[in-house]
């Protein structure tokens, strides 16, 4: 197998390392986040003229890219520079949209900038079961009426169109049953938007009979979440490991800077093995984030056997990670001026989004035993 970039994906990487280096450091992210959007929708409008969001999509789908290896890509930069802009919530709600016709125009808009696009599927008693749903759709002549309540709904604020998962029948933890709709952000009954531990927008979202449009058959939705999923958790685990390598090569500056006993802290054999250690965990972080992203059009059972075994390694090489550079900063990595403790602050919350360690290394042997 070949793990060299193709030349286009090695132009995508070098363009947005070039954008994010002159453009996104992290005294300009702290500003950004501290604004009423909690992103820079300036900064979003220059990453869709670069075509970062179209990067996000299939060629089918209108986009130039979209494949696991592009996610890498455009994630691990992402994760370098701790960018606040919705791409999760764009990828998301995105995947489920392209999986179902009749909303070419509205990708396009995405794609350009002029629209902007969350998925609201998780709920309060939901914690990390996606067949939870809660939320119900009942049928009005050409339209659904939408009702429910949707919890930390990523990018939910700014979106001008939410894809909502919604049951139709069945129960309310069944895979059976679900269905999704696209739904207007102005039609939501309340949208209370907030930003998360680290700094990333998201929102609580009440529905009271919203119209929504459904998308794909009706009761079919959870394949279509299941893979939407797969795809976001691959891209989250490639922007940890981005995160997670810039706090190696922070914490390995400052060991060469720190003195003790009039020599630098870097010259102390047991802080060496330590980051010697990290250096091998990160090698394997990037195997697995390979390995996740090249299955994600494999058949079902292998992908998301693939995932699940990625984030579990993402959550705990990142918590390893995470502690070692807090540790050997001491009490410097925890201020806010310093960038160190932001890294490692992004690098432990990925590691409860979309499922911790212990639910994706059950969700691995659970699919082990179907397969």
């Amino acid at each position: 197998m070949d793990f060299e970039l193709s030349e286009e994906r090695t132009l995508l990487s070098d363009t947005l390392k070039r954008f994010l280096e002159d453009n996104y450091d992290i005294d300009k992210r702290h500003g950004f986040v501290m604004t009423d959007d909690r992103f820079s929708k300036q900064i979003w409008a220059q990453f869709a003229e670069l075509g970062m969001i179209g990067a996000l999509f299939k060629e089918d789908a209108g986009g130039f890219g979209g494949h696991g290896a592009d996610l890498m890509v455009v994630f691990e930069a992402l994760g370098r520079h701790l960018v606040v802009e919705p791409f999760l919530p764009t990828l998301l709600a995105g995947t489920a949209l392209a999986s179902t016709s009749g909303q070419e125009g509205l990708i396009e808009q995405v794609i350009s900038g002029e629209a902007m696009i969350a998925l609201a599927h998780g709920e309060p008693m939901g914690r990390y079961e996606l067949s939870h749903v809660t939320t119900t759709a009942e049928k009005d002549g050409d339209t659904f009426k939408i009702s429910g309540d949707k919890a930390v709904v990523l990018g939910g604020a700014s979106a001008t169109h939410l894809v909502v998962s919604a049951r139709t029948s069945g129960e309310a933890d069944s895979e059976d049953g679900i269905s999704l709709f696209l739904v207007e952000a102005s039609d939501a009954l309340q949208i209370r938007d907030y930003g998360t531990l680290d700094g990333y927008p998201a929102a609580e979202i009440r529905f009271d009979n919203a119209s929504g449009v459904l998308l794909g058959s009706e009761g079919a939705g959870f394949e279509v979440l299941e893979e939407a999923f797969a795809v976001a958790t691959t891209a989250v685990c490639a922007e940890a490991f981005g995160a997670m390598e810039v706090a190696k090569d922070l914490t390995v500056e400052y060991m060469h800077t720190r003195k003790q006993f009039g020599v630098p802290i870097g010259k102390f054999q047991a802080l060496n093995h330590r980051m010697a250690d990290i250096l091998i965990e990160l090698e394997q972080m990037r195997s697995a984030v390979i390995n996740a992203a090249g299955n994600l059009n494999a058949d079902r059972i292998i992908r998301e056997r693939e995932v699940s075994a990625c984030k579990h390694l993402c959550g705990t090489i990142g918590r390893q990670v995470a502690e070692e550079s807090i540790q050997i900063h001491g009490g410097m990595g925890m201020t806010w001026e310093y960038p160190v403790g932001h890294f490692a602050k992004r690098i432990i919350m990925i590691d409860h989004l979309f499922g911790d360690t212990d639910h994706h290394l059950e969700r691995y042997i659970q699919l082990g035993r179907i397969a």
